[in-house]
């Protein structure tokens, strides 16, 4: 699970700097929430995570780890593109998809949360 997430991070990462590169060569900032969000949430706190599942196995061989991986890798792409779109288009009708993806990766975080809480022991 661990390597699983540290791989996933670094596809979230590439995606991410690629979205500052277009920024900048474009001089529209106007995608700087996607940007954010896709290298917080995909790349930071997906490594993260990766890390401490990979030093601490007996938290990543849990049903809430499985949950926290695919409902995070649900939920934020969902977020991401509806915000892209939304932000691209100016169509607030795609905000109930942005809102599902908020609370799949919320669910998600709380999820890890709560799991690294209750299973980390000290060895």
């Amino acid at each position: 699970m661990g390597i699983r997430l540290i791989k996933i991070s670094v596809v979230y990462f590439m995606i991410g700097v690629l979205f500052g590169l277009y920024m900048s060569m474009t001089h529209d900032y106007s995608f700087t929430p996607v940007h954010a969000h896709i290298n917080l949430l995909g790349w930071t706190a997906l490594t993260l995570a990766g890390i401490i599942y990979h030093l601490f196995p007996a938290v990543s061989q849990t049903k809430l780890a499985k949950a926290h991986f695919w409902l995070h890798n649900i939920g934020l792409p969902l977020m991401m593109i509806g915000l892209f779109y939304l932000i691209s288009s100016g169509n607030e009708g795609i905000i109930p998809v942005i809102a599902a993806g908020g609370v799949l990766t919320t669910l998600a975080v709380l999820l890890f949360g709560y799991n690294v809480l209750t299973k980390l022991k000290a060895e």
